[in-house]
């Protein structure tokens, strides 16, 4: 499997592209904001000649389905999410606004509900829906033990958590999910996470300052 990173939009979102050797391919939170983001993303899935399967969301924060229109309108694909998070859809036009971006930007509705242990197929590969709420109330992590690879979202950064502040949003919440949820994967699982770089299971357990008490 290939995981091919795309950082877009104000907030420095971080956009994967998991592709397997059927070139078949997964997006989780596309974040492109902009015309030029977005054809990036496009043309990376065109011209590797991959075909678009799912449209994974961690959470429903603007700033990870900015994309999720253009993907749709391209492919034909809708995305995917935990239920929990769909109210934040509703939000999406005040969001733009308040933080004054595009505000004739468009998303799209949910083509169905991603719930906790749920498995997705992907090639050889099984990717396990891991529901971790905190930072929203659906969110989600998605984790191959055949891959070795943990997308975290915005639950779990390099030394560092997902803010709780936002609406619904609970830091103990937060701090309980990566616990029971997250640091019992095995330690050389590498975590790919919402915003900055990689990090692991091992790493985080060790040195995550939020998580050590």
């Amino acid at each position: 499997m290939e995981i091919k990173r795309f950082i877009f939009n104000p907030f420095q979102e971080n956009t994967y592209v998991l592709s397997n050797e059927e070139k078949e391919c997964i997006v989780i939170d596309p974040g492109c904001l902009f015309d030029k983001e977005c054809d990036r993303l496009v043309d990376y899935i065109r011209q590797n000649g991959l075909h678009l399967t799912h449209i994974l969301l961690t959470h429903l924060h603007l700033d990870h389905i900015f994309g999720c229109k253009r993907l749709h309108d391209e492919f034909g694909v809708l995305p995917e999410a935990h239920k929990a998070d769909e109210f934040l859809l509703e939000l999406f036009p005040a969001q733009m606004k308040m933080f004054g971006l595009m505000e004739d930007k468009e998303t799209v509705p949910l083509k169905g509900y991603l719930t906790d242990g749920e498995t997705i197929q992907f090639g050889t590969s099984e990717w396990h829906v891991i529901h971790t709420p905190g930072h929203s109330p659906g969110g989600l992590c998605f984790y191959s033990p055949q891959e070795r690879v943990l997308f975290s979202g915005d639950t779990l950064f390099q030394c560092s958590v997902g803010r709780s502040d936002l609406s619904g949003g609970n830091g103990h919440i937060l701090v309980q999910s990566i616990k029971e949820k997250l640091l019992i994967l095995p330690e050389f699982t590498t975590v790919y996470p919402g915003h900055g770089p990689e990090t692991s299971i091992e790493f985080e357990s060790a040195n995550n300052p939020f998580i050590q008490a």
